[in-house]
C-alpha cells in the first residue's frame, strides 16, 4: 500500500511549543486533562493531517476558530497520498494529548483490516472512521467493523455520499442491529437527506428542504446516531434553507456535533479556490441559527465530548 509523504512532526512541534507552550500551559488554551470544559470551548470532531498543510497551520487554523480539542480522523487505502494515517495520527496525540484526539482507519475489504483497528485502538485511538470506502453501509465488510466497535465500545463515523457506504435507505436495520454502537453520520449522501426530495447525483442541493427526510427520521428514531456538521455537505445542510435548519437544529440539539473537516492553510480559507474557511462558516451559521445558548454548546462541545467519553 503507498504510504505517501510523511508529516515532520519534529520540526512542527518545537516551534510551536517554543512560541506558546507555555502561554498555553498557563492559559488553559489547548485544554486540559481534568475534563471540565471552559464556557467557550469548541470541540471538532472532524479534521485530518492533510499533507499540502504543515502542523503549525493546522494549530494555527484551529486557533484562529476557536478550537480547542480536535479529533484526527487517519486516512487508510486510498486516501493515504493526500492525508496522513493512524501512525502519524497517534503520533501528534501522544505529544499533544489533552489537545488533539484521534480516530483509526482501516480499508474494510484489507484481510487484517480488523487487526489494524484493534492495535490503534490499543495505542488510544478513541473510534473508528473516517471510513470513506466503495463498499455498502451494510456489507460483510461493514458489519465485522460494527461487531468490533460494540466489542470495545468505540464510535464509528461513516462518510455517506454516492459509491461509499452506498445504501442509506438501508442504514436504519444496521442501527438496530447494534444498539449499544454510536454511529457518526457524515458528508454528502447524509446531508442532502435532510429532505425527503432528494435529486441523485447531486452533492450539494440548493433551494427549500422538503419536510421528512431521511436523515430527520433517523436522528429522532435512533438513539445510537448522531450527526457530523462538517464539511461543505454540513455547511450546505445549515444554509440552504435556514428556516428549516434553525427547527432541525433545535430538534435534533442533542444529536448534532460541530465539526470542521476544513483544509484550508490559515483559517481564512487559503488554498480553497476563493471559497473561504468552512470551519468559520459554519460556526457563525450555528450562532445565527442557535439562539439557545445550552443547545449551542451542546452541539459545539457537550454532545461529542459525552460521546467520546471526555468527562
Amino acid at each position: 500500500m503507498k504510504a505517501g509523504p510523511r508529516l515532520d512532526f519534529g520540526f512542527a512541534e518545537r516551534k510551536v511549543l517554543s512560541r506558546r507552550g507555555l502561554i498555553a500551559l498557563a492559559c488553559g488554551i489547548f485544554g486540559t486533562s481534568t475534563g471540565t470544559a471552559a464556557p467557550g470551548a469548541i470541540l471538532d470532531i472532524h479534521q485530518h493531517l492533510h499533507r499540502k498543510r504543515s502542523l503549525e497551520q493546522l494549530f494555527a487554523h484551529q486557533r484562529l476558530n476557536g478550537v480547542t480539542k480536535s479529533v484526527i480522523l487517519a486516512a487508510a487505502g486510498w486516501l493515504l497520498d493526500t492525508i496522513a494515517g493512524n501512525d502519524e495520527s497517534a503520533a501528534l496525540h501522544a505529544r499533544r494529548r489533552d489537545e488533539f484526539l484521534f480516530f483509526a482507519s482501516a480499508d474494510p475489504v484489507e484481510a487484517d483490516a480488523l487487526g489494524i483497528l484493534r492495535r490503534y485502538a490499543a495505542r488510544s485511538a478513541i473510534g473508528f472512521g473516517e471510513l470513506k470506502f466503495k463498499v455498502a453501509i451494510d456489507s460483510p465488510e461493514m458489519h465485522r467493523i460494527y461487531q468490533l466497535a460494540g466489542e470495545l465500545n468505540l464510535p464509528v463515523l461513516l462518510h455517506i455520499g454516492g459509491d461509499y457506504n452506498s445504501g442509506i435507505d438501508r442504514f436504519g436495520s444496521v442501527l438496530r442491529s447494534y444498539p449499544k454502537v454510536k454511529f457518526i453520520g457524515h458528508a454528502t449522501g447524509w446531508w442532502a437527506n435532510i429532505s425527503s426530495q432528494v435529486t441523485p447525483g447531486v452533492g450539494y442541493p440548493k433551494g427549500p428542504v422538503k419536510p421528512g427526510g431521511l436523515t430527520d427520521r433517523l436522528l429522532a428514531d435512533h438513539p445510537n446516531l448522531f450527526g457530523d456538521l462538517s464539511a461543505k455537505s454540513g455547511l450546505t445542510a445549515l444554509t440552504r434553507d435556514e428556516r428549516f435548519a434553525a427547527e432541525f437544529v433545535d430538534r435534533h440539539a442533542r444529536k448534532l456535533i460541530w465539526g470542521s473537516d476544513c483544509p484550508c492553510l490559515d483559517g481564512k480559507g487559503a488554498g480553497l479556490d476563493g471559497t473561504g474557511c468552512i470551519a468559520a462558516q459554519s460556526l457563525a451559521a450555528l450562532r445565527r441559527l442557535v439562539r439557545d445558548p445550552g443547545k449551542l454548546r451542546r452541539i459545539l462541545y457537550d454532545n461529542g465530548a459525552e460521546l467520546l467519553r471526555l468527562g
